[in-house]
């Protein structure tokens, strides 16, 4: 079996486990030898496996569902058989919207109801004056990041195809986007929203983590051939992951975490800046700090492990907005995107807590829960959307055509 690898990235917070995995030598010890490939942008990580240059690659956690409905050109199938944390996203205004927010009632205190209230009434009064529709930026079309902000605009009684207007840029771009007038806001992962923040060119109004709580934004993609071809390597592979997601959980390593993730051939950001977001504490204005429970989580409440239910709920809201049709052919193709069963079995030797089931009510846990599991000590929850609507897996159907009705 291969055991070289060529694994890509997107310099980001949430690359975490992936970075930390190479540098701290789990990756050697399991076995294999890894060479990570920086990129600036999805569609390059996309083409790139599409044509075999990289075996592995950190993903936007509905990449795989896209690639496998052939949603986007030469789509590979891929397989997600770990998911790279929970969390880690925000959505960051212009200093002028957030004053404007901030007027309209906003309260500084990234609640995602009070944020979507006064931003709806911005754009009323927009309207009223002429003015024309603001312009949010989004890092893919396929991206946690699009389909939570519209399930954020629409949940506040915004239309995000009628509203706003929606633009894709990269990561790296979006603080500079910004502060050059290009884009009124934007939905990105750390540190770019705090990269904003900082500089005073933008102010965090609500964050993923309170959006949708306990819900993943990355996840590993293997090409659906290489994964099959190569069992025992891709089992080693996501142990290594395993591994460095426990470390990167423990508050002694953050420091030492913040330092790799700050390196030039990673994310070239300063380590002050990376350090804080590490524990929850992020800047939401060149003044104010915030700390949010469960913002990035790379170990806890089964952070790793790859929910068919978050692959069930991302193809939801692809059909919501469009993007492809509902089928039961199509729903089974997004769930088996995702793959708990490579997942368990890589990670028996471990001895690890595994969940029992692969599927879950998203939402239904309100308090933090011990579940059942192959092994003791698995809690899971809270999760669960802020507009305290829950997203059975069973019912597919009948979720989507609810949301598409706006009931």
């Amino acid at each position: 079996e291969m055991q070289d690898l060529s694994i890509g990235f997107v310099p980001l917070l949430d690359s975490a486990i992936v970075l930390a995995a190479e540098a701290k030598g789990f990756f050697i010890e399991e076995g294999l030898k890894v060479r990570l490939t920086r990129e600036t942008s999805w569609s390059a990580i996309r083409d790139r496996l599409a044509v075999g240059s990289l075996q592995a690659a950190h993903v936007l956690a509905p990449m795989p569902i896209a690639a496998n409905l052939g949603l986007f050109p030469l789509a590979p199938k891929l397989v997600a058989p770990i998911a790279l944390g929970l969390g880690g996203n925000a959505v960051t205004v212009s200093a002028a919207l957030g004053a404007a927010m901030e007027a309209e009632g906003d309260e500084s205190d990234l609640d995602p109801a009070k944020a979507g209230a006064a931003l709806k009434r911005v754009i009323a009064a927009r309207r009223a004056e002429g003015l024309p529709p603001l312009r949010f930026g989004v890092v893919y079309v396929f991206s946690g990041h699009n389909l939570e902000l519209r399930y954020w605009l629409a949940a506040n009684g915004i239309d995000p195809d009628r509203d706003i207007e929606i633009v894709v840029l990269p990561p790296p771009f979006m603080p500079d986007a910004v502060e050059a007038g290009r884009i009124d806001g934007y939905c990105a992962g750390e540190p770019w929203n705090t990269m904003a923040a900082r500089r005073g060119v933008g102010r965090v109004v609500t964050v993923k983590a309170k959006i949708w709580r306990s819900s993943p934004e990355k996840v590993l993609a293997l090409p659906a051939d290489f994964a099959n071809d190569n069992e025992e390597t891709v089992a080693a592979l996501l142990r290594g992951l395993y591994r460095a997601s426990i470390w990167a959980a423990e508050p002694e390593n953050h420091p030492e975490l913040a330092a790799i993730l700050s390196e030039p051939g990673h994310l070239n950001v300063d380590r002050a800046m990376l350090e804080p977001l590490l524990s929850g504490t992020l800047a939401i204005s060149e003044t104010t700090e915030r700390t949010v429970e469960d913002f990035f989580l790379t170990s806890a409440k089964a952070a790793t492990f790859p929910w068919q239910s978050h692959a069930l709920w991302f193809y939801s809201q692809i059909v919501r907005w469009g993007l492809c049709d509902h089928s039961a052919e199509n729903a089974e193709i997004a769930k088996m995107s995702y793959r708990p069963d490579i997942y368990r079995k890589a990670l028996q030797p471990l001895s690890t807590p595994l969940p029992g089931a692969s599927l879950k009510v998203e939402g239904a846990l309100k308090v933090p829960t011990p579940v059942g599991a192959s092994a003791g000590g698995l809690v899971l929850g809270p999760d669960g959307f802020f507009d305290g609507r829950t997203f059975d897996p069973d019912q597919v159907g009948a979720y989507i055509a609810q949301q598409k009705s706006g009931a």
